[in-house]
């Protein structure tokens, strides 16, 4: 390869990681102060968060995380609870370990115990990442999100996405297509998600979905880059939002 087409090759990856972490805090920054202005009773506040969002999952900083980082940066979060997230444990490998290592007060749950620790009045506000949005706002992320969405809206607490554009996909009118991927049953039959001994009985049958889909419905905004996108007569005008945010005429 060319010296001048390897060099092109290094700058522009350079500039997506620019361009990346500009994003993502760009989406904390917006996220903490959208969640501020909904908490203004209360001083400090928790957050749930669920699989791994951070620096770990982005080029650095994070979306979720992102937005968890910023509020304690501004002196905002009581704790970070997250989810352990089976089967292959993202939240208690990575996104504990990178809330430990900013010394963010943080949680680690079973993800079974997300709707008992939102009973116990705990929790503020739900904060997830995404794999893909469609045009209605139905998200598409890692197992259990769905789970979280539905125990929020029971609790009444706000459950938000948090995003960037690339992720949202105007050609998917709904979450009904975005195809989810099945996985390995190791991942189940064995410990540490697959990799450690067999735990379950030989001979059972594995359902082990990666992904399921949150309606918009339980969804109280998205969090974006360019700005959080909330509902008008509980409904996302996600392509309005696209197009302004791109400098386009919604005529």
């Amino acid at each position: 390869m060319p010296e001048s087409v390897f060099q092109a090759y290094i700058e522009a990856a350079e500039i997506m990681l620019d361009d990346d972490v500009a994003s993502n805090k760009a989406i904390g920054s917006y996220g903490s102060r959208f969640l501020r202005d909904q908490q203004k009773i209360v001083p400090r506040f928790s957050v749930l968060t669920h699989c791994n969002t951070g620096s770990l999952a982005t080029a650095g900083y994070g979306t979720a995380l992102g937005v968890i980082r910023a509020l304690h940066a501004e002196g905002v979060l009581e704790r970070a609870y997250c989810t352990e997230t089976r089967p292959f444990n993202q939240g208690s490998r990575l996104t504990a370990f990178e809330l430990v290592h900013d010394k963010i007060p943080a949680t680690l749950i079973a993800d079974s115990a997300a709707a008992a620790l939102m009973k116990e009045s705990r929790v503020s506000a739900v904060i997830v990442g995404a794999d893909r949005v469609a045009a209605n706002g139905d998200t598409a992320n890692k197992i259990g999100t769905y789970s979280l969405a539905l125990c929020a809206m029971h609790h009444h607490i706000p459950f938000y996405v948090a995003a960037p554009l690339t992720s949202i996909d105007l050609y998917l009118s709904s979450g009904e297509e975005i195809v989810i991927e099945e996985r390995s049953a190791k991942e189940l039959l064995h410990s540490q998600g697959g990799l450690g001994e067999q735990v379950a009985a030989s001979g059972i049958l594995v359902w082990n979905p990666a992904f399921d889909v949150t309606p918009a419905y339980l969804i109280t905004g998205i969090i974006t880059e360019k700005g959080v996108i909330t509902k008008n007569n509980d409904a996302f005008n996600i392509k309005d939002f696209v197009e302004k945010a791109a400098g386009k005429s919604t005529a």
